[in-house]
């Protein structure tokens, strides 16, 4: 199949474009061509202002989808996220117009998939924070949090996407994870085990934790449902949660830290 992937050179295409390429895949630098898009290149923090969000999350996936149908290209995968799932913040409703704007493209034929968290190699912003935190050995107050938060590693991200790629599938949106969702305690200490370092972990009352914005984030609950993507494609995360942060500390390592 020819795709136009485009963000290629980001954080997930650094992930996927080698994943189609080894499935045999040709990867095109634009659209034309192409009998497939999918579409990554998108602002990926809340930090942006709403109009900078809808200009480029909603105006410029619109555009590229346009685009793509005039091209003759009609699967478009599009990556969401799971926060167009609660559309409570400015990235979240973006995200979530964007999917209602594909919706409605006629001849479209849009696979929309929603991760939560993505890390793997070349993750950046606040798990790199925390995987150098734990590799430095400092304590961290968040011993006494009893959240649920799913993960996706960018491999089964990228593997997830060439299936939708692959199949027959349209029309359809898709949560994912790795699996079952460990708690921010559970894994700090799955990171230190993956780093070689002791999880230094001390109690801390969790309702003062939102004196730290940063902090904060780490204690709430993230649980994605992703049982229609594994009933309706049959689809596995080919890497478990110990892989994907063995993968990653591997990388952090080589690195320098």
């Amino acid at each position: 199949m020819r795709i136009l992937v485009t963000g290629a050179s980001g954080f997930i295409g650094s992930h996927l474009c080698p994943a189609l390429a080894a499935a045999g895949h040709e990867l095109r630098a634009s659209v034309a061509g192409c009998e497939a898009v999918v579409h990554l290149a998108n602002i990926a923090h809340t930090s942006a202002s709403p109009a900078e969000l809808h200009r480029v999350n909603v105006e410029g996936t619109i555009a590229q989808a346009k685009s793509a149908l005039a091209a003759g290209a009609r699967r478009f995968v599009y990556l969401s996220s799971i926060k167009a799932a609660q559309a409570d913040d400015a990235y979240g409703r973006a995200k979530s117009i964007a999917e209602q704007a594909l919706a409605q493209l006629e001849g479209l034929e849009p696979v929309i998939l929603r991760p939560p968290l993505v890390y793997g190699p070349r993750v950046k912003a606040n798990f790199l924070s925390l995987m150098r935190a734990v590799d430095r050995g400092w304590p961290l107050p968040l011993a006494s949090i009893r959240n649920r938060r799913s993960l996706l590693y960018a491999g089964n991200l990228a593997d997830a996407i060439r299936r939708c790629l692959e199949g027959t599938v349209v029309r359809k949106t898709y949560a994912l994870s790795d699996g079952a969702p460990v708690s921010t305690p559970e894994l700090c200490r799955a990171l230190a085990q993956a780093l070689g370092r002791p999880a230094r972990l001390w109690p801390f009352p969790p309702a003062l934790l939102r004196l730290a914005p940063g902090l904060a984030r780490l204690a709430e609950s993230l649980e994605v449902d992703d049982r229609a993507i594994r009933e309706e494609l049959g689809w596995r995360p080919p890497f478990t949660l110990e892989e994907g942060l063995r993968l990653t500390a591997q990388w952090y390592r080589a690195r320098g830290g």
